[in-house]
């Protein structure tokens, strides 16, 4: 890493809430940023603290080099959040977010932290126990590898089109694809917390059988939702999203 990270590069956007009853900690999909979401705040009830991850190598924190394992990520993670922990919480991951907030939530568990997380939720990714059922992608040559964000639809054709801003991103983007596509699944115990699992309609890279298999992954209860869109439902049903995530709290 260039610089050591505060915390406050860990979490941007958050809005402090004296009210506040539970944090939820947000995960972006590769090559994404805090910045997804940062009016989910507006938008949450207000006993919610949103709290977005920031990770090296996006956005203010794009000269950082950015982490391309799972196992190197989860532990600095951890302990960037260790002040974020005095209140209950609960973890959303979308696509690449869903591994890392279960494997941080895994991290997290028995560590001795006063709380830990009540609850799950896992967007448009497969359980991690399922092997990836593609070959990888992140080490392709560049016109293949731009070629598969096209199929992805989840980078804006100007932005692949454009390319000094493709030659600052793309490290990026392979790094956390590499995360995604070297991922290990080490079996354990089941969470103890709920899952809620939110999919696309349309979305052929998460299948209704790899999204049910989460259910696998918690000894409470489990909930697999689904959404209108492809891969990033998340984009135009974010308020149905919100409105899910919210009903959850009432629960929480």
């Amino acid at each position: 890493m260039a610089n050591l990270p505060t915390v406050d590069q860990w979490i941007l956007y958050n809005r402090p809430r004296k009210q506040a009853q539970l944090r939820l900690f947000c995960f972006p999909y590769a090559g994404g940023g805090a910045s997804i979401f940062r009016n989910w705040a507006e938008m949450l009830p207000s006993t919610i603290e949103v709290c977005p991850v920031q990770l090296p190598g996006r956005e203010n924190r794009l000269l950082e080099t950015p982490f391309s394992s799972i196992s190197a990520l989860i532990e600095p993670l951890a302990l960037a959040l260790v002040p974020y922990l005095d209140l209950p919480f609960a973890c959303f991951g979308h696509s690449m977010g869903a591994l890392i907030s279960f494997e941080l939530a895994r991290y997290l568990r028995g560590k001795g932290y006063p709380f830990a997380p009540v609850h799950l939720f896992v967007s448009a990714h497969r359980a991690p126990q399922l092997p990836d059922p593609d070959p990888p992608t992140y080490y392709l040559p560049e016109a293949a590898f731009l070629n598969e964000l096209r199929r992805l639809n989840g980078t804006p054709e100007e932005i692949l089109q454009n390319s000094e801003l493709l030659r600052l991103l793309l490290p990026t983007l392979r790094a956390d694809f590499a995360l995604c596509e070297t991922y290990k699944y080490v079996p354990g115990a089941p969470l103890s917390c709920p899952i809620t699992t939110f999919g696309g309609l349309q979305d052929y890279e998460a299948s209704h059988e790899m999204l049910t298999a989460w259910r696998q992954q918690t000894s409470s209860s489990f909930t697999l939702r689904y959404f209108a869109g492809d891969h990033f439902f998340l984009h135009n049903e974010q308020t149905a999203l919100l409105q899910a995530l919210s009903q959850n709290f009432c629960n929480v």
